[in-house]
This record gives structure tokens, C-alpha cells and sequence, in this order.
């Protein structure tokens, strides 16, 4: 992909969650680092300095670094850690010595400057990214949100370079997900912000088309310039599942069934509704089908060090529960896994979980692998999200299109028999469903774009 002077096409991707942090969103900024490097892109990440990831959120999975493609060059501009910081001997000297007056400057940024305490990142980054375009050229900038400072250095990028930028939404700043109300009032600087961002892009990505139409319908004067992008799932670190063996035995009328393994995959939030997940399932072990089945929960508890045990109360897996000698129910907390080994935990699974916060706006990024397995998937979240248009037309979904327990405890019911029927031909069938959302696949539209974007199309 070279242009007339035989110089690589350059991009600057400003991404803070990027490997080695796991926060939900660095698989998407992975992959399309990724993506494009393979596509021979020259490209660079203005990414989160370690100390933040490691000493502030302790978030991390460094086993992903290792799947990022070593073309990739990756910068880690300063951020000021003010609203994070506890130990007074971090503090600076100013704080130390007029707190006040330190207080005051941080909260006049927020409200009067830009609206997001990862501001003083975005700043570094523009001051870093000059300095390399200044050696060697940017051709576009990718900006992705959040954190949604990425979008306002991107706009100030350009205002000094004339460099073009794309904002990508794998979230919504100015839309709680959560509410689907929004996240400001009215004459909140979030809103100028997000109009003087969008009027200047040159492309806006949206993962499902309700959040496009809902931007789309806010900024109509910009509606022409946005596209959606899916999110999917990674071939590279999650392999498809091996083929069923046609030709296994099935289970014999002697030998008594395997409790069957139900398994959720991914971090576990406080948004999610995780007691209505937790009492279905207890329900749902009642009926002989799913005598003796666990629910196994993969991954972390939380983004930050202070969430596991309050998601474990919720679980009833606290120590207090214990202590009470409450009865099994067939919950199990096994920890992290990394995204590298989380493969095996799809594959020994007979039933997977699809648990989701939010409303019908929410696209989970997790759907997409739990797929690809070919697996009965259960859904647990409130009827109508977003996800739900990428589950249409996958064989194995079993959907209460509810919260009330009852009615999610026979959906696991039914999924439970359908995991002990299941044979090749349905899982394959299955997996099929799965290949249309491959981020190889789903990301061919958006390196397209990028090229028209910088005048050098597909055929060149």
C-alpha cells in the first residue's frame, strides 16, 4: 500500500486501552492496529503510560501484548493522575503546597477546558504525535473512544496539521448505554465538544446501527459520513473450534451423562445483572437435565482492585455465604484467563452464558466469540439490546427475551438438552453463522474507507 512518492500509507491511532490493558474495549483497538499493520500500514498508538495500568487500575493481561504485531510502534504519553492519586507523597508540589488552589485549576479544566480527566493525556499526545509528524508524516489518525479525549486530540491534531481523522465509537460518550437517556444535560460541554469533533471528521464508526441511527438523528448534518463497524471475533487468539468428531460413541443407556458445564467468559460488571443470572441457574439445576451442572465464571471481577468482592456477594460466593453453610448451587469463580488461553474455556464448555448490562444500544464484544464455538448460547440481559440482531439466525440461541428468572431457568433448561443432543452438523451449521463476524472480515469495509479517506483506494 505505497503511495506515488513509494512512502507507506502512515497512521497515528490514539487508543489509551491498548495491550497490555484489558479494559473491554483494547480487543477492538488491538485487532485493528493489528489489521492494518498486516495491510502495510506504517502505523503508531498513542497509548496509557504503564504506571497507570499497573499501579492506578491494576488492569492488565500481558499475555495479550504478546499478540500484538512487532511492526506496531507504540507511544505512551504522561497523564496527569490527579483524581487518582491517595498517597500524598505523589502529589505534586503545587497540591502539596496550595491544595486548593489545585483543586480549583483541575475542576476548571473539566468544566470550562474539556469535560474528561483523561484530558492532560490527550494534550501529551498531540505534543508527542507532532514531534514524529515532523520527522516523518501522518496520512490519517484514528481516534477511538473511550476514553473521549482521543476524539478532541484528534480534532486538535488536525486543526494544526489538516491531517484527517475517523472517530470510532466502540462506546458512547454523550449516550448512557445503561439508561438509553443521555449521559448530559443539555448545555453540558460534552455536547460541543462531541458537534465540534463530529463537524471535522472525515468518518465516524458506530458498532451496531442503533447507536449510528442515534448519532445519526442528533448530527444529521454529519449522518453522510458515519458507518458501522461490528465488532468480532479474533481468529489469531481464538482459533475456530475443531470439527465435532462424527463418529464419537454417543452416551449409552449404562453410563450416566457428565453434569453438564454451563461457563461465562469475560469481566464481570456491576452492571450486569449477575443475581438474576445466579437464582435462574439455581432454579434451573432443579430439573434432572441439569442435575449436578455448574456454571462456571472466567475472567476478572471488576476493572478495578476494589470490585471482586463486592461481585462475589452478589454471587453468593463472599465468605460470609460460606461461613453461613448455604447450599451449593452449582456457582464457580475460576478466576482470570488470558486471552490467549481462553480457547480451551469455550471449548470445554457445553453451554455458554451470554450475560449483558445496558439497553438496546449494547453490542457486547464477547457475543461474537461465544459464536464462533458452536455452542447452545443462553442470553441473560434485558429484552431488545442491540446484541440481539447479531444472535438472529444463530441456531443454538435460547432467548427468554426477559429478566424474570423463571423464564431464564427454562431457557438454560433448554439449552442444557439441546447441549446433550447437539451433533455435528448443527454445531457446524453454527459456527458458519460465525465466520460473517471474524475481525478480518468485519474490518475489510473500514481499511477501505481509510484509503478513500487519504486518496489511495483498494486498487492502487
Amino acid at each position: 500500500m505505497n503511495n506515488r512518492s513509494g512512502r507507506r500509507l502512515r497512521v497515528l491511532y490514539l487508543a489509551f486501552y491498548f495491550p497490555p490493558s484489558r479494559a473491554s474495549g483494547v480487543y477492538r483497538a488491538r485487532a485493528t492496529a493489528n489489521h492494518l499493520a498486516e495491510k502495510d500500514w506504517d502505523v503508531t498508538v498513542c497509548a496509557a503510560p504503564l504506571d497507570f495500568l499497573y499501579d492506578v487500575i491494576g488492569s492488565v493481561d500481558e499475555g495479550l501484548s504478546e499478540t500484538v504485531d512487532p511492526r506496531i510502534r507504540v507511544e505512551r504519553p504522561s497523564l496527569n493522575q490527579y483524581s487518582w492519586q491517595q498517597d500524598l507523597r505523589s502529589f505534586s508540589r503545587l497540591r502539596r503546597t496550595f491544595p486548593l488552589m489545585a483543586r480549583r485549576l483541575y475542576e476548571f479544566g473539566q468544566e470550562k477546558v474539556f469535560p474528561e480527566r483523561y484530558a492532560s493525556w490527550a494534550r501529551a499526545s498531540v505534543a508527542r504525535a507532532l514531534k514524529l509528524h515532523a520527522k516523518k508524516r501522518f496520512d490519517v489518525v484514528i481516534a477511538t473512544g473511550n476514553p473521549f479525549a482521543s476524539f478532541g486530540a484528534a480534532w486538535l491534531f488536525n486543526r494544526l496539521t489538516g491531517v484527517p481523522y475517523v472517530m470510532d465509537y466502540r462506546d458512547s460518550w454523550t449516550l448512557d448505554l445503561f439508561t438509553d437517556e443521555p449521559a448530559f444535560p443539555d448545555r453540558h460541554i460534552a455536547w460541543k465538544w462531541e458537534k465540534r469533533a463530529l463537524e471535522r471528521a472525515s468518518a465516524a464508526v458506530f458498532v451496531n446501527e442503533a447507536l449510528r441511527g442515534w448519532h445519526a438523528e442528533r448530527y444529521p448534518d454529519v449522518a453522510d459520513r458515519m458507518m458501522v463497524v461490528p465488532n468480532g471475533w479474533d481468529a489469531d487468539v481464538i482459533p475456530p473450534a475443531a470439527a465435532p468428531d462424527a463418529d464419537q460413541e454417543p452416551v449409552s443407556a449404562e453410563r450416566a451423562p457428565q453434569p453438564l458445564k454451563f461457563a461465562y467468559l469475560g469481566t464481570l460488571t456491576g452492571k450486569q445483572p449477575v443475581e438474576e443470572m445466579a437464582d435462574a441457574f439455581k432454579i434451573a439445576r432443579r430439573h434432572p437435565e441439569l442435575a449436578d451442572a455448574e456454571l462456571q465464571i472466567h475472567g476478572h471481577l471488576g476493572f478495578f482492585k476494589n470490585s471482586p468482592q463486592a461481585l462475589l456477594q452478589r454471587l453468593g460466593l463472599d465468605d460470609a455465604a460460606r461461613e453461613r453453610g448455604e447450599e451449593d448451587t452449582g456457582l464457580r469463580y475460576c478466576g482470570p484467563v488470558s486471552k490467549t488461553e481462553v480457547g480451551k474455556v469455550y471449548e470445554d464448555a457445553d453451554v455458554l452464558v451470554f450475560l449483558a448490562g445496558g439497553g438496546k444500544y449494547v453490542t457486547s464484544g464477547k457475543i461474537f466469540e461465544y459464536m464462533a464455538f458452536g455452542h447452545p448460547i443462553v442470553s441473560v440481559h434485558a429484552p431488545g439490546i442491540a446484541a440481539q440482531d447479531v444472535l438472529e439466525g444463530y441456531p443454538l440461541w435460547f432467548n427468554a427475551n426477559s429478566l424474570d428468572v423463571d423464564a431464564l431457568a427454562s431457557s438454560m433448561v433448554a439449552a442444557g438438552k439441546a447441549a446433550r443432543d447437539l451433533g455435528p452438523e448443527q454445531r457446524e451449521s453454527a459456527r458458519r453463522h460465525a465466520d460473517i463476524y471474524t475481525r478480518e472480515a468485519v474490518l475489510v469495509p473500514f481499511e477501505e474507507r481509510l484509503r478513500e479517506i487519504v486518496g489511495r483506494p483498494a486498487a492502487e
